[in-house]
């Protein structure tokens, strides 16, 4: 069993939670998540099991898009609305064109810091362990992207908005340094992943569901097979003494590639038309990922499944 099930998380719980709810679920312990979702949020989790584990770094980098709710007026220790505040409330709130031009302004390449209550490390530990050890770090900022932030509701104190950004940005900070921006501090309320790369949260199953279809014997019905992942990357198919090559880790030469879909142009090289192939089995097993070896009509694999 070795594949993606897109979960649908819901409020209150991690996403370790969901992963060992899946463990439980499958009897399977080679569980992952590609993306962690706080307790706080709901929406797209990508859920890998077996072999599909092993793609983390693939999926890693895939931008991601929230819908949220902020609200306006103080700002708390955890960035959301399960913290502590941290400053007096205020009930004086910007006008809706202010706000607009505020949003603006955090759209593009940021540093932005993140939350004290979160798992990126300093000296080792998560930012967490620090806060609930009430020692003070400062964490370095980070380069993040926002491609978009827009508002979609304004009902003082509240704020309906949406975000679409590159991996590793936190929606908590943004609304955060967007409330100290204004002057009047703000904290997320709700946030919902709708996207992460090309996957949907319609394509998305509640945790009862997957249980049911696994119940019923149905694993087609909520795993995505490791055959399908990765659609974006160019399949390369192997021949057998390409395939008993591949097990020992060495450069595989273009003629044990017996073909490439889709298919290169003619005036150029196989290997040098993309940056990463999958590499398939002429039975339409994924094998592995490989890198094109520059200047040489060969593939390097890195990464065997």
């Amino acid at each position: 069993m070795d594949g993606l099930i897109l979960v649908d998380k819901p409020q209150g719980v991690t996403s370790h939670d969901v992963v060992a709810r899946i463990r439980r679920i499958l009897d399977r312990q080679q569980v992952g998540h590609f993306g962690t979702l706080d307790p706080l949020a709901t929406g797209l989790l990508l859920v890998a099991v077996g072999s599909a584990t092993r793609l983390f770094p693939c999926y890693s980098k895939h931008d991601k898009v929230y819908s949220g709710e902020m609200r306006l007026g103080f700002s708390t220790d955890t960035y959301d609305a399960q913290g502590k505040p941290t400053s007096k409330e205020s009930g004086r709130f910007p006008d809706q064109g202010i706000l607009v031009e505020a949003m603006k302004r955090f759209v593009g390449p940021l540093e932005q810091v993140p939350p004290p209550y979160s798992a990126k490390k300093v000296e080792g530990k998560p930012l967490y362990k620090w806060a609930r050890a009430k020692k003070t770090v400062r964490p370095r900022a980070s380069s993040v992207v926002v491609y978009a932030f827009d508002l979609k509701g304004y009902s003082p104190p509240f704020v309906r908005f949406a975000v679409r950004c590159a991996s590793g940005t936190y929606v908590r900070s943004l609304v955060h340094d967007l409330g100290q921006d204004l002057g009047c501090g703000a904290h997320l309320a709700g946030l919902r992943r709708l996207a992460v790369g090309g996957y949907g949260i319609r394509e998305a199953l509640s945790l009862e569901e997957i249980e049911k279809l696994a119940g019923e014997g149905n694993r087609e019905g909520f795993l995505l097979p490791l055959e399908s992942l990765l659609p974006e990357t160019p399949k390369a198919v192997l021949s057998e003494p390409g395939c008993r090559r591949l097990q020992k880790g060495c450069p595989l030469p273009a003629e044990l590639i017996l073909k490439v879909i889709p298919a290169v142009p003619d005036s150029a090289p196989a290997a040098e038309c993309f940056i990463v192939y999958r590499l398939f089995s002429l039975q339409g097993r994924f094998l592995a990922l490989a890198k094109p070896v520059e200047g040489k009509k060969a593939f390097l694999p890195f990464l065997v499944l």
